[in-house]
């Protein structure tokens, strides 16, 4: 037989003082109501020698909350890179006294609808739907029935949900304004996508905004990207094969890869050639895979912030939260947070 729950009666007898007055304390409204210390002190004692437990069930009735939110990813639970997103927004629930269900729809509609369908009959408090990697995606109908936020994606059509994303334009300005600080005026090379702005592959929002970023910052300066090279999957293979092609033309002074992947394919690329990076060659990317601590020398890149991600999702939902218990429209805005640069050994002055 189950141990019984301590009620908040028992705590109440055990502290001498009547049921009103141990809610009161429990609820922290002791001191708004002039309770004294003694009592106050006399509830809380009672209440951690009988390992009393708030009833969230009754509480969420009275409330009208469940302190409950939920994670809805595509595959970012079983990714180790962007697990970190998990993290992230798990750390800023549970700070918050707040109990975060996750659930993966592996890319299936109808899974997604059936834990969207199961957050909502549990009363979640409200959802976060999160993506793997940056993207625009059509907003699910269940997704609107309470506060959300999209995570990592943004609305294909205009909709009142906000969105969480790392702030890829200002990530590209910063990869060119490395290649500038170190002197490169001529020689720059993309490898994944450009030059011209819509030189990308099918549904890429990170290479748009990588390269918009690129284009404004070395614009600026009067530097012309020296040639693009689309590469249909950000992958090293591509990596290598674009910077051998590109080899095979001309010598780079400098790299802009689209992402670390693709950056160890050039290192690849470079070092077959007899290439030294940064020596002859610098190179400059983006994401700050694991891969770009292991190879040599490690890679400069501009990190994509998972966990500040998840962070920031949460905070921005239980921002939406509120405005919809104040009977206020959703905010709808785009939340851009910064992608740091981690400057390692792959950038240098060009060679003479």
């Amino acid at each position: 037989m189950s141990p019984r729950r301590v009620t908040m009666t028992d705590v109440a007898d055990r502290a001498g003082v009547s049921r009103t007055t141990a809610s009161l304390v429990l609820s922290g409204r002791g001191r708004e109501l002039r309770i004294s210390r003694s009592v106050e002190e006399r509830v809380l004692r009672a209440a951690q020698e009988l390992g009393y437990r708030p009833d969230i069930v009754s509480q969420s009735l009275r409330t009208g909350t469940t302190r409950t939110i939920g994670f809805v990813s595509d595959t970012v639970a079983t990714s180790r890179l962007a697990g970190d997103m998990i993290k992230g927004a798990l750390e800023a629930a549970r700070e918050r006294g707040v109990m975060l269900f996750i659930g993966e729809t592996e890319g299936e509609p109808d899974l997604e609808r059936g834990l969207l369908e199961a957050m909502q009959d549990r009363r979640v408090d409200g959802i976060v739907f999160a993506s793997m990697f940056t993207r625009t995606i059509p907003v699910p109908a269940a997704l609107t029935a309470a506060p959300a936020v999209l995570l990592n994606a943004l609305p294909t059509e205009p909709s009142p949900l906000p969105s969480v994303v790392p702030d890829e334009t200002e990530a590209g300005r910063a990869a060119a304004r490395l290649l500038l600080d170190a002197g490169h005026r001529a020689g720059i090379h993309l490898v994944g996508a450009g030059p011209g702005i819509h030189d990308v592959p099918p549904g890429t929002v990170a290479g748009v905004e990588r390269l918009t970023g690129i284009r404004d910052v070395l614009g600026q300066a009067g530097v012309e990207i020296a040639s693009g090279r689309v590469c249909p999957d950000w992958q090293p293979e591509h990596g290598y094969a674009a910077t051998a092609e590109l080899l095979t033309a001309e010598r780079p002074r400098a790299l802009v890869c689209l992402n670390d992947r693709l950056a160890l394919g050039a290192y690849q690329a470079l070092d077959g050639a007899g290439l030294r990076v940064p020596d002859d060659v610098s190179v400059v990317s983006f994401d700050d895979h694991p891969i770009a601590t292991w190879i040599r020398p490690k890679l400069t890149t501009v990190a994509l912030p998972h966990y500040e991600l998840g962070r920031k999702a949460v905070d921005v939902l239980f921002a939406e939260i509120d405005r919809h218990r104040e009977g206020l429209e959703p905010d709808g805005g785009s939340h851009r947070v910064p992608m740091p640069v981690r400057l390692r050994g792959s950038v240098a002055a060009p060679a003479r």
